[in-house]
């Protein structure tokens, strides 16, 4: 079996492929590393059939459906998922076919209601199940202490102790255990008694995940993050340097328009000189008086250079082909003590 780790800050992600087939799975890809899975498979001449997910993420966005659009490939969850892109449900006990590899599913709740660990191989990836020297939090949505024993202590520890782990997360840099490493020093698996475990997990304080309600919310529709938004915007429009628009009010050219889209206290404030007001939120709805000319060369500007990317990229799908965002935002004009007025 051909197997790859990817990391990114505490988050794991694997890819593994059989060798003689060159059928290839991702497992709880991340958004950020498309394309180092992309590499990874090309150097191994591997075709990614599959991105699998063990479970719905809280603390990171998961690129299953990315990499399903892009290399159409299955993604592919527990049937309790409430993803409604999942192209392939697994039930518990169920084998998938990666070439010649075949990849049972074992159903372990309890971090979350749709928590699956993945065995083949003499390998196991556990998700947020079963971590190296931990487990997972069961106080997120569909967490269940009573659960999470049920599938460590009924299910996982009952495997063979040479089984290496391969969990979703790793943020100390360890790079591999076994189920009998851990049986036999994994803090929380000494609580071996159902109320002592319940109890700890229960009373435990943990700080909730950056991205929690968003990566929720993505990862649960299939629907994207602001940071896919703000990508995507940025890959779709030009950008002007302040410099060059310094320069060009300096020279009082008046072959562009620009357009400041925060809100009006902020304009009131201070502004570019020469700058148009126009509120992000009313762009769409005034775009037509504010502009009746469609060729005119508008270049917009923000606070901090995200909305502004945001409103070109409008700009420009609603068919003003010259709009360009400044690169950056009112904040580094100010702190390159360029002009500005009020």
């Amino acid at each position: 079996m051909i197997l790859e780790t990817i990391e990114v800050g505490g988050c794991r992600s694997y890819i593994i492929g059989c060798p003689e087939t060159h059928v290839a799975a991702v497992i709880d890809p991340e958004i950020s590393a498309i394309e180092r899975y992309r590499g990874l498979a090309s150097r191994h001449g591997l075709a990614l059939r599959y991105a699998i997910d063990t479970h719905t993420h809280a603390d990171h966005f998961s690129a299953a459906r990315e990499i399903s659009r892009a290399l159409n490939a299955q993604v592919v969850m527990s049937h309790l998922s409430v993803a409604p892109y999942v192209d392939l449900r697994l039930d518990d006990g169920d084998l998938l076919l990666i070439g010649n590899l075949r990849l049972q599913a074992i159903a372990t709740p309890g971090h979350t209601a749709d928590s699956t660990t993945l065995l083949v191989a003499g390998h196991a990836f556990t998700g947020d199940t079963l971590l190296i020297g931990g487990t997972g939090r069961t106080d997120l949505p569909t967490g269940d202490p009573e659960q999470l024993y049920d599938s460590l202590f009924g299910r996982l520890l009952k495997l063979d102790p040479a089984t290496e782990i391969h969990p979703a997360h790793e943020y100390k840099g360890r790079t591999g255990s076994t189920i009998g490493e851990e049986i036999a020093s994994n803090p929380r698996l000494q609580k071996t008694d159902r109320a002592e475990f319940v109890a700890m997990m229960r009373s435990l304080d943990i700080k909730a995940p950056t991205h929690l309600t968003e990566a929720l919310r993505v990862n649960m529709s299939g629907k994207k993050s602001v940071a896919q938004l703000l990508a995507e915007a940025s890959g779709a429009t030009p950008f002007m340097a302040m410099t060059e628009l310094s320069n060009r009010i300096a020279a009082r050219q008046n072959n562009l328009v620009i357009l400041d889209v925060r809100e009006k206290d902020a304009f009131d404030l201070g502004h570019l000189p020469g700058a148009m007001h126009l509120p992000r939120g009313q762009l769409e709805l005034r775009i037509n008086e504010a502009f009746p000319d469609p060729t005119v060369r508008i270049v917009t500007i923000c606070e901090l250079g995200k909305i502004s990317t945001l409103a070109a990229a409008t700009l420009r799908s609603l068919g003003f082909m010259h709009a360009a965002a400044l690169d950056g935002g009112m904040k580094s004009w100010r702190e390159a003590g360029l002009a500005i007025e009020t």
